[in-house]
């Protein structure tokens, strides 16, 4: 793994034009220095991942970072076709399989329903944390060191000012992970598990 604090995004939207959200999160980050962000519909439109050319981009960084709206509980296809593709038997899992052993991961999502929508009595059911199990299951399969998401809920009714201060705390959060690690990945942690309408 990279020796440096170093952030690798997969960003994942199949219609980044007309998300509000997404784009504004994205244009926050993308030309931060040591942030590298693959755009997965516009790299791989005809969804044949280069399998080589993405192990060797995530070996390169410290923090891997899944960029996604909420799609049907979980994400995109292009990106769960990422993960089929690139997390290889015996490279990214199972013998001989250690070469992201020990990566930062987490999310950054969005989801179109409010807050108060993702919770054991809510209109969805489930949490955040619940639906997002088979991440976390990744992550412990691969070795990674899981972090809560950075979550946007309501995003079809947000208004401008409240995308701008989303896409701000994002800056942030990735300027201050460059200058301290995994620190500030932890204290994002204990946030987002003492907002109990959503975990």
């Amino acid at each position: 793994m990279a020796d440096q604090f170093k952030v690798l995004i997969i960003f994942a939207h199949p219609n980044r034009e007309q998300s509000r959200v997404q784009s504004a999160l994205l244009k926050a980050v993308h030309s931060m220095e040591d942030v590298t962000v693959v755009d997965l519909y516009n790299e791989y439109p005809d969804f044949i991942i280069d399998v080589k050319r993405e192990q060797e981009r995530v070996l390169e960084h410290s923090l891997l970072i899944f960029q996604h709206p909420i799609f049907w509980y979980s994400c995109p296809p292009l990106l769960k076709e990422w993960m089929d593709c690139v997390l290889e038997l015996g490279w990214a899992y199972g013998e001989g399989g250690d070469k992201m052993k020990g990566l930062d991961f987490m999310q950054v999502i969005s989801a179109g329903g409010p807050g108060e929508a993702y919770h054991r009595g809510g209109y969805n059911r489930f949490t955040v944390h619940e639906l997002l199990r088979p991440f976390e299951a990744t992550a412990n399969l691969c070795g990674w060191r899981y972090h809560s998401p950075f979550l946007v809920p309501g995003a079809n009714g947000l208004n401008a000012q409240t995308i701008h201060d989303h896409a701000q705390r994002y800056h942030n959060l990735l300027y201050f992970y460059r200058m301290q690690g995994r620190r500030v990945l932890d204290a994002l942690d204990t946030t987002f598990d003492q907002n109990t309408s959503i975990i």
